[in-house]
Parts: structure tokens; C-alpha cells; sequence
């Protein structure tokens, strides 16, 4: 096939099982949360009644777009014949920060037309308007709702549509997926009552469940054989042992898969996993690194340095104290302790910090203890990688022991 491609037919038989984009057939390791998601929120719908709200919630990779895409596509099959008017809209909020931008987003899938700069209350009325056209039942799967922060006027309008005269003669209900295990506590009271009637948690998987989800991915994408049960308990072992995500999982497993071919090995094996843990995990670092606004790297910057020193888990002042410092050293403004304790959760919501939560004893009420979640030296090593950083990184280095 000349220089330039090489056919992995080899190893892969479908390759496709292995992408993001691949919704499986089945989800045993969620049965409880399916169960919940069918009984209590969507069963209504086969009444030719409105579902319930729902709010999902867990960290990235607990199969929570997959058990809701998995459901309602079963519930669009099973009204079939019932006379029931069923449409089921998703819409990922990642990259937006406002009800209004994912309510623009809303309006053009919906109408083909985009309102961004129109007023919100336009916007809102157009939405309205496309909806009233659809009619019937329309369920609006919200993903990664956590984006919207606080601007969370979508979450309050949408479940009360109807209430309030938007719409007439149909009915629109809403599931939120969130990533953030705390947006739902700083909701507006408002959207609280009106988004979550029914909570769904969705927690981390363990190693034998993540086991069980690449044995059946395996089945399907790899040709038979080729992938050894070891490289499939390893590639568990180690999500679970990290963030317990299936989507992790699936990544090394994948990559593995493609070290083996491009290596024209006969079988992926553990070596490929560890070489395909390294380079995700470089990876997904490096990503999320270069996507950080300048505080929030100036915050893991903070950690960085006392990681580097051996001086965590860190409470948040003592993270505080470093910023202060390494924020004089590079002549940036400093911003308020409270602020970078919230850029901190952020980190921590992404995965690149830890934060635990522990008594202060007789010191006080309980603090958050920080500490990096990431591989020290590569978290370094892609900080250095941009001249903008020359100074903060060698106040980390001169902070290693």
C-alpha cells in the first residue's frame, strides 16, 4: 500500500467498535442505572405521556450517553405502532458557557438557521417556535450540561415550556448528563426543581467491569485471537486503578491495538498496553494543558512546584502561597485565594488534580487537600514545552529535590 498507509487488517477486524462515536447494543455493567432511567424516568412516554426530568451524573467514561442514546433509541422502537409522536433531540454543551449558546445551537439543528446575536428572549422564542413545529413528545438530552456553569436558564425554561405558555398541545422534557459531581449543588433553585425530579448516579467502574466491556469491544474489532486475555486485564487494571472509565479502557486498548500493527506484531500483548498507557496519558495531558486558560495553568503550575518538592497533598493556602510566589516571578496578576481554589476544582473536574476533602481537627472545619493526578515528569516536561513558560518551569525545577 506504499509508504504512506499499512493495512491493520491483521489485528483490526472492525476498527470502528473501538471510536467514541460507537454506541454498543448492550450495557450489563449499568443494568441498575438503565432500570432506573426506563422505569422512573422514560415508561411514561409509552402512555403517550411527558417523561420525567433527569439529572445523570458520575465522571467521564461511566457510560452515561451511552445508557441514555442506548434507552431512547429502544423507547423510539417500542412506541412504534402505539401512535405515540416521539423525538429525541441530543445536544452536547461542551465548548459552550451559556444557556444562550446552546440554545442558539438548539435553534439551527432544529431550524437550520443559527440566531447568535439576537436577543435571549428572541433566541428563546425561536426555540419555542421549532419545537411547536415538531409537536408530540420531545425529549432534549442535554450533554455535559456542567459547561453551561451558572448561566443555567435553559435548565429552568425548557422543563417548564408548557407550564408557561411557550408551547401548546406538546410536550418537551429534559435529561442533563454532568460530568461535574457538583454542579448540581450550585444550581439555581429554580432549575434544580424544575431539571432533576429523578437523580441517576453513575459511579466508577471497577476492574472487573472494565474487563467485561473490553472482552466485548475485543470480540467485535479485533480479529479472533489476536488480542491475549493478559493485554485485556491490563488495559482494566489500569483505568480502574486511575478513573475507573470505560472510555480510558477502550483508549489503550485501542492504541495498543495500533502499536501492534504499526509494529507488525501478530498479537497485541502487555507491552503494548503499557507503551499505549504512556502515550495516552501523555496525550490526554498535554491536551488538557494547552487548552487551560493562564490561571489555571498558573494554578497547577502552583502544584507542580510543590509536587516537584514532595509537598503534597497540599491544602488549599499552601497551594495559595506557592501561586503568590510564582505569580511575582513571572510579573502575572494574582487573583483572590477563592478563585484559584475554583480553579482547582476545575483541574480536578478535568482529571490533571486531585482534591480530597478532610477534617481540620481541632484546626478548624475540613480543607481540601490537592495533589497532581497526573505523571509529575510529563506534567513538567509539557509545561516546558512552550517558551511562554521558561520561567515557571524553572521555578518547578529548582523546586525538585
Amino acid at each position: 500500500m506504499g509508504e504512506y498507509f499499512q493495512d491493520r487488517s491483521t489485528i483490526f477486524e472492525h476498527e470502528r467498535v473501538l471510536k467514541e462515536s460507537y454506541t454498543p447494543n448492550e450495557l450489563p455493567e449499568r443494568e441498575q442505572q438503565l432500570k432506573r432511567l426506563g422505569l422512573e424516568v422514560l415508561s411514561p412516554v409509552l402512555n403517550d405521556a411527558p417523561p420525567h426530568n433527569a439529572f445523570l451524573y458520575g465522571k467521564p467514561g461511566q457510560g452515561k450517553t451511552a445508557a441514555a442514546r442506548f434507552l431512547l433509541e429502544k423507547l423510539e422502537t417500542e412506541v412504534e405502532g402505539r401512535g405515540v409522536q416521539l423525538t429525541t433531540l441530543f445536544q452536547t454543551c461542551k465548548g459552550h458557557h451559556s444557556s444562550y449558546q446552546v440554545a442558539c445551537d438548539l435553534v439551527e439543528k432544529l431550524s437550520g438557521e443559527n440566531p447568535n446575536g439576537h436577543p435571549k428572549r428572541k433566541v428563546f422564542d425561536e426555540l419555542y417556535v421549532a419545537l411547536q413545529e415538531i409537536g408530540g413528545i420531545v425529549v432534549v438530552v442535554l450533554d455535559e450540561v456542567d459547561n453551561i456553569g451558572k448561566k443555567d436558564m435553559l435548565l429552568y425554561e425548557l422543563p417548564r415550556a408548557r407550564d408557561n405558555g411557550h408551547i401548546e398541545d406538546m410536550d418537551v422534557s429534559v435529561i442533563g448528563i454532568s460530568n461535574d459531581m457538583t454542579f448540581y449543588d450550585e444550581l439555581d433553585p429554580r432549575a434544580k426543581d424544575s431539571l432533576c425530579e429523578v437523580e441517576i448516579h453513575f459511579p466508577p467502574y471497577d476492574a472487573n467491569q472494565l474487563r467485561s466491556i473490553l472482552e466485548r469491544r475485543s470480540e467485535k474489532a479485533f480479529v479472533d485471537g489476536v488480542v491475549t486475555d493478559e493485554a485485556i486485564a491490563l488495559c482494566a487494571a489500569l483505568a480502574a486503578q486511575d478513573l475507573g472509565s470505560a472510555r480510558q479502557a477502550i483508549r489503550y486498548l485501542y492504541k495498543a491495538g495500533e502499536f501492534a500493527a504499526i509494529d507488525d506484531d501478530e498479537s497485541v500483548t502487555e507491552d503494548h498496553v503499557r507503551e499505549a498507557e504512556e502515550y495516552v496519558e501523555r496525550t490526554n495531558v498535554a491536551q488538557s494543558i494547552r487548552d487551560l486558560t493562564i490561571q489555571d495553568q498558573l494554578t497547577l503550575v502552583s502544584l507542580t512546584s510543590l509536587a516537584a518538592n514532595g509537598d503534597t497533598a497540599a491544602p488549599t493556602p499552601e497551594v495559595y502561597s506557592r501561586y503568590m510566589t510564582i505569580t511575582e516571578r513571572v510579573e502575572t496578576n494574582a487573583i483572590a485565594m477563592r478563585r484559584v481554589r475554583s480553579h482547582l476544582h476545575e483541574l480536578d473536574m478535568i482529571g490533571i488534580v486531585s482534591g480530597t476533602k478532610r477534617s481540620g481537627g481541632s484546626r478548624g472545619g475540613p480543607k481540601y487537600y490537592w495533589e497532581l493526578s497526573t505523571d509529575l515528569e510529563t506534567t513538567i516536561d509539557v509545561l516546558a514545552e512552550d517558551n511562554r513558560f521558561d520561567e515557571i518551569t524553572d521555578v518547578i525545577a529548582r523546586s525538585q529535590r
